[in-house]
């Protein structure tokens, strides 16, 4: 993000002041990692098997909060059992998928754990899914039943005939305490939580079976089509991660995890999880983000470290200041996002000491982390990668006389791409065809594959890297390229905006798309006539002329997805039409100094090119 400088290189000076610290984490370190790096795809491997391992650290220590519940490793391990024998009772098997849509609660964590262990993969649909959406996902993995909690039940049944699934393979938890009182389960369903009371709680003879090339999860990502593309995430990736960042977090059995992401997503259920699994620590759940309740929670489950994602963060430093947000016990945070701008305001206004930024996504094979905690990277990479140069106008890398790829210099951003090995392979996604596309072939040398993550880092030194922007988050204007991270960034430092999200739209007889920002503003704020000349000043004094966006749309809330991804495809598609949307639109015309609304009148004038953008 273009917030950094130079001074953002890290030198070795810069390393070796961090390593005293460093130093305590080793032993921990060192232990994930031989687990991590040990792996081949043949090893028994993975979430179950950790789990069992945590159960016998500390039995009796409290593995999961939610709301007024609270279960100890023993209690969920008992519980997950007698999910895993019910379903080995009727014949799921190693290589079964079962998909799995319930909100972030007790139940799901305990289904989770059960299906690892038996081998089964669990498809974990987003539970705001409906309709098309919801009957492709489910068809996509081919799977032999279904787990729902009653919070998702009429999406389900709305869909219910297009399924392909056998009548008696619906299975349901009332949306309550459901080991206390199982509930009466709706006409059609089999209830889960009756079904398994009469099984076994000791482990399942499966665990140690379960190796590193089993499918663990399938996780969900935003399909280009519009449908969602379903990732297989192995318990060898689930053990890399859990050796890699589950380790460095260094979480102890008094460490309480706080986590608010959903967990149909990897940040969640893997990145936050693994960190409580390795430290045999408790994870602290909240079934759907709330900046009014999170401090209130952290108070009441005696949180001493949060997962995030980047809006989680911004929304947090945009609620008006409250005592509740200091004499906590947080000291770490894990997980993706943080952006520059607000990097040290965190740190200073919640006392968070460690924020253990990170790089990583559900399909690829490459990851950073931020051992050494330095501000505004994703930290360091143990695994096999390059940065290469990259021409945005041709939209392909760039090549030497011998037509290999180049390597950029240290402080220049590039492509980032990672070594397809035996020990970091590419999973991959459901779709062959979808595979095809994000590897590279030839990279370096004859016979050399590589995994295209589309994003463009830039390369601060010793293994670490700063995010800039995903290739897919640019568009060019004026014959440039402008990233719609850094405009994002600049015009949420304006006062009264608490939120920008910025997109290119096109307009008649002109190359390129301008460039328009959808804007949420602060707490009880209203944009002045001042408002709309100052704010002009000040983009164009931090933004070069073609990055400064044409037009404004003021939004009460931003639209994201549950793991707060902006919506963008319907803010372009309304683009500044003024009968698309009855939100406020503004312009800056050509030589104004300073933004107007944009009347229907201006909006025809623009259509027919009466303006000179």
């Amino acid at each position: 993000m273009n917030h950094s400088t130079q001074n953002d290189l890290i030198s070795i000076t810069d390393v070796a002041a961090k390593l005293p610290k460093f130093i305590s984490k080793v032993p921990h370190l060192l232990s994930g990692l031989k687990q991590a790096y040990l792996r081949t795809p043949n090893t028994p491997a993975g979430l179950g098997i950790a789990f069992e391992k945590a159960v016998k650290r500390n039995p009796q220590g409290n593995a999961l909060l939610f709301e007024e519940q609270k279960f100890t490793y023993q209690a969920l391990n008992e519980w997950a059992n007698q999910i895993g024998h019910f379903y080995l009772s009727i014949g799921a098997r190693k290589g079964d998928v079962i998909a799995v849509m319930v909100e972030n609660r007790p139940e799901l964590v305990a289904t989770v754990i059960a299906l690892a262990k038996i081998g089964v993969t669990a498809a974990l649909v987003n539970t705001s899914q409906n309709s098309k959406a919801l009957t492709h996902s489910i068809n996509l993995v081919k799977p032999i039943a279904i787990i729902i909690g009653e919070e998702c039940r009429v999406a389900v049944d709305e869909v219910r005939q297009d399924l392909l699934l056998k009548e008696d393979r619906f299975h349901w938890f009332a949306d309550q305490e459901t080991l206390v009182d199982a509930g009466k389960s709706p006409k059609g369903w089999t209830n889960l939580a009756e079904k398994i009371i009469h099984f076994p709680k000791f482990n399942t003879p499966t665990t140690q079976s379960i190796q590193g090339k089993d499918g663990l999860f399938y996780i969900y990502t935003s399909g280009t089509t519009g449908l969602p593309k379903a990732v297989i995430f192995t318990h060898s990736r689930w053990t890399l991660a859990y050796g890699t960042y589950g380790h460095i977090l260094a979480l102890n059995s008094d460490d309480v995890m706080y986590c608010t992401l959903p967990l149909y997503h990897a940040t969640g259920i893997v990145v936050c999880w693994c960190g409580v699994i390795a430290g045999s620590a408790t994870l602290a759940l909240r079934r759907k983000y709330s900046t009014s309740a999170f401090w209130k929670d952290v108070k009441k489950f005696d949180a001493s470290a949060i997962g995030y994602v980047g809006e989680l963060c911004r929304y947090l430093m945009d609620a008006p200041s409250s005592e509740l947000e200091h004499g906590h016990r947080v000291k770490k945070m894990i997980g993706n996002g943080m952006r520059p701008n607000i990097w040290d305001k965190f740190k200073q206004r919640f006392g968070v000491e460690e924020i253990l930024e990170l790089y990583a996504s559900s399909e690829g094979n490459v990851g950073f982390s931020n051992i050494f905690n330095f501000d505004n990277t994703v930290g360091f990479s143990p695994t096999p990668y390059a940065i290469i140069e990259f021409d945005k106008e041709s939209n392909s890398p760039v090549k030497d006389a011998q037509g290999w790829c180049k390597k950029v210099k240290k402080g220049e951003v590039g492509l980032l791409v990672g070594k397809i090995t035996r020990r970091s392979p590419f999973d991959g996604y459901t779709d062959p065809e979808k595979n095809k596309s994000v590897i590279m072939k030839d990279v370096f040398t004859q016979g050399d594959s590589f995994f295209n993550t589309g994003d463009l880092v830039r390369d601060i030194g010793f293994r670490h890297a700063q995010f800039v922007d995903r290739l897919g988050d640019t568009y060019r204007w004026k014959g440039e390229n402008v990233s719609t991270t850094e405009v994002e960034n600049v015009v949420s430092e304006y006062e009264k905006i608490a939120e920008a999200v910025v997109y290119g739209v096109e307009i008649p007889n002109t190359n390129g798309r301008a460039g328009m920002a959808a804007i949420t503003l602060a707490d009880h704020a209203e944009f002045t006539e001042h408002d709309l000349q100052q704010m002009t000043t000040e983009f164009k004094k931090c933004l070069p002329a073609y990055a400064v966006p044409v037009f404004l749309r003021i939004q009460v809330h931003v639209e994201t997805t549950g793991t707060f991804k902006y919506q963008k495809n319907t803010l372009k598609e309304q683009a500044f039409d003024p009968n698309k949307t009855d939100e406020r639109l503004l312009v800056l015309l050509p030589n104004a100094t300073g933004y107007c609304d944009l009347t229907a009148e201006i909006f025809n004038n623009i259509q027919a090119y009466q303006y000179r953008f």
